[in-house]
């Protein structure tokens, strides 16, 4: 490995010997120069790491230089080195980013330090994660194998989210390979803790019931509405517990985080099921009988979701809860653009939704769209996308605006979205619906070891559209492919995002309470 490159410009430079000689026994190499018209002429001929810049120099002053290496070397980390403790200095300094501030004398510790924390950080925080993961590691893979109520599942996923998210500044592909396939042990295990016992959490048996979609109104959400302060329910269509935790540094910049928990969505986990449950605070086939003008079937044309906002009003009334409230569903950028720019209106209200639409049509767009693909190649990479998406989105905006109100905010979602790579072979007519993750119909054909199927749908409120009807999913990173054409579908669809099945990302869910600083 290359020496890291140090360029210094001082003009007692020749007062700092000893840490220079301190940095080229530690492996650096170092360019120490007087003035910053020195340091402005090597940086154009010689590639460095990083800068420590006097801030007190005669001719052009350190923050003069700062400026110039800012314009045409943005990200260069430069170090400002000063005696002054002046806070308008500072403020200039910490105003042109820069990556970090030393008062003289410094030491040579210090200046060590600061060159880990900028150039080695990642590496570091990799290897630290590394060895946390190896240390834990048996401990979670005696815990997948051991019997878990809903609780500790939702505890070991955060978990695995966690190892997933810090071992993404490791350089060792064999930790990435290792989790990669103890998150896979989890998801297998996982979808038989589900299939045992979701039947029972549909009929109210047993201790080990959690939230689930067609509870979360009333077991998360309503009771801040009797609280006298203003309430938002924001759904982000799609988003997964990892990528909120991507985005949680950012928000917790305006918000702080009561609770960070985790729901468990129905089956299937898509939008016209989860989310109806959701709003409506009813399982599918009841919202059927109940509302039959208010449910679609798949076999139907038009959207499946509108007609969200009367389901939640008849859910707010079924609890008699008497609130002015609103409804907002965001498809497209000029619809968010609109939502914020009339923002202020909202806060006439004693109970409002926002449902954003934009991870949904991520993950479908990376499907159909190669670019994407290429973008969003692996799961850091659809993460990040997210992220710069929301960093930059109307969303972002409305969360900023709403930091200095007296409000409860909740952030939650429908569902999630799992990379699948395993095709599994099913036959069924033309009616069989289209989704890659379930299907129903009345003559499926499947091996049943490898699906989780339920023959009578009304048994677990969902449609039964004949007298045959059957439900299968699939389960972990499976996806469904029919023997015609086999090999070129598994081949387009491996390595996509896909939902409406059984697994841990798909099921397990955020729901997070939070409250302005």
């Amino acid at each position: 490995m290359s020496k890291i490159r140090i360029l210094w410009a001082d003009d007692e430079i020749e007062m700092l010997k000893p840490h220079l000689i301190y940095l080229e026994e530690k492996g650096y190499h170092v360019d120490a120069v007087n003035s910053g018209d020195e340091a402005l002429d090597l940086l154009k001929e010689n590639y460095y790491d990083i800068v420590f810049l006097d801030e007190q120099m005669p001719g052009l002053s350190g923050i003069e230089t700062l400026e110039k290496m800012k314009s045409d070397f943005p990200n260069l980390p430069i170090v400002m080195i000063t005696k002054s403790e002046e806070e308008a200095i500072m403020e200039d300094a910490i105003g042109s980013n820069i990556a970090d501030y030393l008062i003289k004398p410094v030491k040579p510790s210090q200046i060590l330090l600061s060159l880990k924390r900028n150039l080695e950080h990642r590496q570091l925080a990799g290897e630290k994660a590394t060895m946390t993961y190896q240390q834990q590691f048996r401990e979670l893979s005696m815990r997948i194998m051991d019997r878990m109520d809903s609780k500790e599942w939702a505890e070991v996923y955060k978990k695995l989210v966690g190892y997933e998210l810090s071992l993404e500044k490791s350089d060792d592909s064999g930790i990435l390979e290792v989790l990669s396939m103890q998150k896979n042990e989890a998801n297998n295990a996982f979808a038989r803790f589900y299939e045992d016992n979701y039947k029972d959490w549909l009929y109210g048996q047993g201790d080990d019931k959690p939230t689930q979609s067609h509870t979360l109104m009333k077991d998360k959400v309503f009771p801040a509405l009797s609280q006298n302060k203003k309430v938002f329910f924001l759904l982000i269509d799609n988003l997964r517990y990892d990528q909120w935790k991507a985005i949680q540094p950012m928000i917790s910049r305006y918000f702080r985080v009561e609770s960070d928990d985790i729901f468990y969505s129905i089956l299937p986990t898509t939008t016209q099921y989860s989310r109806n449950a959701i709003f409506s605070g009813m399982m599918p086939n009841d919202i059927r009988k109940r509302y039959p003008r208010f449910w679609v079937e798949e076999s139907e044309e038009g959207t499946k979701n509108q007609f969200e906002k009367d389901l939640l009003e008849e859910q707010l009334k079924r609890y008699g809860i008497n609130k002015r409230m609103s409804y907002n569903k965001i498809l497209n950028l000029n619809a968010g653009k609109k939502l914020y720019d009339n923002i202020s209106n909202l806060m006439n209200n004693d109970f409002n939704v926002i449902v954003y639409n934009f991870v949904d049509m991520l993950s479908h767009a990376r499907t159909e769209m190669e670019i994407i693909r290429e973008l969003a190649d692996d799961e850091p990479a659809y993460r990040s996308l997210m992220v710069s998406w929301f960093e930059h989105s109307s969303l972002f905006d409305i969360i900023k605006y709403l930091s200095d109100k007296d409000i409860t905010l909740f952030i939650s979602t429908d569902h999630g979205s799992v990379k699948v790579s395993n095709p599994v072979k099913i036959v069924g007519d033309r009616n069989v619906n289209t989704n890659l993750r379930y299907k129903f119909g009345k003559s499926l054909a499947y091996n049943s070891k490898e699906v989780f199927e339920i023959k009578n749908p009304e048994d677990y409120f969902l449609p039964k559209v004949n007298v045959s009807t059957a439900y299968v999913f699939g389960r972990a990173y499976d996806f469904f492919a029919y023997p015609n054409n086999y090999n070129y579908y598994a081949k387009y669809y491996r390595n996509t995002f896909q939902h409406g099945g059984l697994s841990l990302e798909e099921v397990l869910i955020p729901i997070i309470s939070l409250t302005s600083k």
